[in-house]
């Protein structure tokens, strides 16, 4: 038996007993963390700590469950940590037009679709309240992460993946009541952050259709064609930077952000590198160099579709995950 061999000091019936799971529990501390490699970080403690700790494991749960706890508990700790984060500089924000609102940093990453494939969905569970794509998408996470650290684990715990309430209990060294508290305080303020269910969903995933919009789009953006990109919106759309507090909603606001940028970037040709992230289509952006024949990477960008418009526009500047997504820092043409 694996597990006997894995407790008497056998590493490679560890790593069969738990590698099934690596993945989704990367994803997992994803959602509760926001950053992909905080995420990979966190599953590399978690399985250390489970590595360390065979010998505790009870097996009144299921292995998987032991590690989901122990997953959990790790990232609730990261988040405890009040220098985790840096502070949000106010050079870009200095340089703005006036948002439609400004709220709290909001510290989410993209992730990278390439990590999703093969995953299981775990709505199938029926405790489990989100479908696997709507659970990973952008206007989900958003909402997630606006919850305090022990709301945001139980409402994943309970409708994402679908442990059981006396489950989640015993995870958080905690009691069944306050689980469900804490999850209808949750579900509260993710249902009134979350888009109406009877809005048109997204267009399949690279259908002909999500590829119509996303070209368009493309060539709009990349021409710095204000009325190209507008006119695909829909009217309440939203552009937001995380972790920039400022959100601009509307095509009226989406416009003046728009040509705000467009104008700042000059005669820099715009080139965009055809992603996925978070289930949904995405963007490497490269400012073309003026001086040399190479293109300097400028973030990524992820679109939000709704039927045949789009909903978000995204803008993650910071470079450092470009490699997650086997993007280059420089292109050179």
């Amino acid at each position: 038996m694996e597990l006997s061999r894995a407790r008497a000091g056998d590493e490679q019936a560890f790593r069969a007993l738990t590698e099934p799971y690596r993945r989704e529990l990367q994803l997992h501390c994803y959602r509760i963390l926001g950053s992909v490699q905080d995420a990979e970080d966190l599953v590399q403690e978690t399985l250390l700590a489970a590595w360390r700790g065979l010998d505790r494991f009870e097996e009144r749960a299921s292995l998987r469950s032991w590690l989901y706890r122990i997953a959990t508990n790790r990232c609730l700790n990261a988040l405890r940590d009040s220098g985790r984060r840096p502070h949000v500089t106010s050079d870009l924000l200095a340089s703005l037009p006036e948002p439609t609102r400004r709220g709290e940093p909001l510290w989410l990453e993209p992730y990278p679709d390439a990590l999703l494939e093969g995953l299981a969905d775990t709505s199938a569970q029926p405790e489990a309240r989100y479908e696997a794509v709507e659970a990973v998408g952008l206007a989900f996470l958003t909402a997630l992460h606006r919850l305090p650290p022990l709301q945001r684990a139980v409402l994943v715990l309970r409708d994402v993946l679908g442990f059981r309430a006396a489950e989640v209990a015993a995870m958080l060294d905690t009691n069944e009541a306050a689980v469900k508290a804490a999850l209808q305080r949750a579900r509260g303020t993710v249902d009134a952050r979350l888009p109406p269910d009877q809005r048109e969903r997204a267009p399949l995933p690279s259908s002909s259709r999500e590829r119509a919009v996303v070209a368009r789009f493309a060539e709009a953006f990349t021409a710095g064609d204000v009325e190209g990109v507008v006119s695909l919106l829909t009217d309440d759309a939203l552009g937001s930077m995380p972790p920039e507090p400022a959100e601009y909603q509307g095509r009226d606001a989406m416009a003046v952000f728009l040509e705000d940028r467009f104008s700042r970037r000059g005669d820099r040709r715009t080139r965009l590198v055809p992603i996925r992230a978070n289930s949904q289509p995405a963007f490497g952006c490269y400012f073309q160099d003026p001086h040399a024949a190479i293109a300097h990477a400028h973030g990524l960008m992820v679109i939000t579709l709704e039927g045949d418009r789009i909903s978000a526009i995204t803008r993650f500047l910071d470079n450092s995950v470009l490699p997650h997504f086997g993007l280059p820092r420089t292109l050179r043409d």
